[in-house]
Order: C-alpha cells, then sequence, then structure tokens
C-alpha cells in the first residue's frame, strides 16, 4: 500500500480538483483556493519522489518549502488583489470583474 503509485495518483486527483476549480468557480476566492490546491498536489509529487527515488533525501523537501514559500506570497497578493476588485465592484463575482478591461 506505501508505494509511489498511490501517491502520483493522489496526487493527480488534488491536481484535477483544483483545475476542476479552477475552471468551473466564477468566485475569485474559490479559484485561489483552487490554486493552492493544485500547489498542494505539487507538493505531494515533490514529496513522493523524495522518499522513494532521491538519492539525496533533502531535495524534495527543499523544494516543497520553496513552493510553500511562493505559495503563502501568491495568498497574500491575490487576497490584495480580490479585496480591491471587492471595493470597486462590491463583488468578487469573476463576470463582473470583466468591466475593468481596459
Amino acid at each position: 500500500m506505501n508505494s509511489l503509485t498511490v501517491y502520483l495518483i493522489i496526487a493527480a486527483a488534488l491536481f484535477s480538483l483544483g483545475l476542476f476549480g479552477v475552471l468551473m468557480r466564477r468566485n475569485l476566492i474559490g479559484m485561489l483556493i483552487s490554486i493552492e490546491l493544485m500547489l498542494n498536489g505539487a507538493n505531494l509529487n515533490f514529496m513522493a519522489f523524495n522518499r522513494f527515488l532521491a538519492p539525496e533525501p533533502a531535495v524534495g523537501q527543499i523544494v516543497t518549502l520553496f513552493v510553500m514559500g511562493i505559495a503563502a506570497a501568491e495568498a497574500a497578493i491575490g487576497l490584495s488583489i480580490i479585496l480591491a476588485v471587492f471595493r470597486r465592484l462590491r463583488s468578487i463575482n469573476i463576470e463582473r470583474a470583466q468591466r475593468l478591461r481596459g
């Protein structure tokens, strides 16, 4: 039960659910959460390959820490953009935000 294939299937499912959420959501916060789900699927892949294939055990963990740092920065910037859109339009619906095109 503890094999690379199981981890890769779970990571692919997480990434697919995140991609589905990004494509189907009309809400900006829902899209941001879906992007985080996609990043977690990628992190699971890094950790699984680190566990089963890497000769140096710290490589996958370091890459995962970098991805987590990027995800935190992305969440902070994304939430500030969502807040700015909400202040301007009084909605976080992505269809209403299309009016902001230049």
